[in-house]
């Protein structure tokens, strides 16, 4: 695994998702984030350079999607939207 740097923190309110073109549990997670309008930025680990070394880093390794960043700088790996509503506080 090459090193990486943490991404840029998203806005309060809002999320930065890891993500394929392919990942079902993206799908359906970009679907509920929709629905309850919490805003979120998209990367697609497959497109972006430096976005798998990223979520390998906080996923041991293994470059699972969805891995989702919060305001405060954590990480959380296949959330609930009811998981993500909590930590942002909604």
């Amino acid at each position: 695994m090459t090193s990486s740097t943490a991404p840029a923190k998203p806005e309060a309110g809002s999320v930065t998702m890891y993500t394929t073109s392919w990942c079902g549990y993206c799908a359906r997670l970009k679907s509920q984030l929709g629905r309850e309008g919490i805003p979120f930025a998209e990367i697609d680990i497959e497109r972006q350079p430096g976005a798998a070394d990223y979520v390998e880093s906080v996923n041991r390794g293994n470059q699972t999607v969805p891995t989702v960043v919060f305001p405060d700088g954590s990480a959380a790996t296949n959330p609930s939207v009811a998981e993500v509503k909590v930590r942002l506080g909604l």
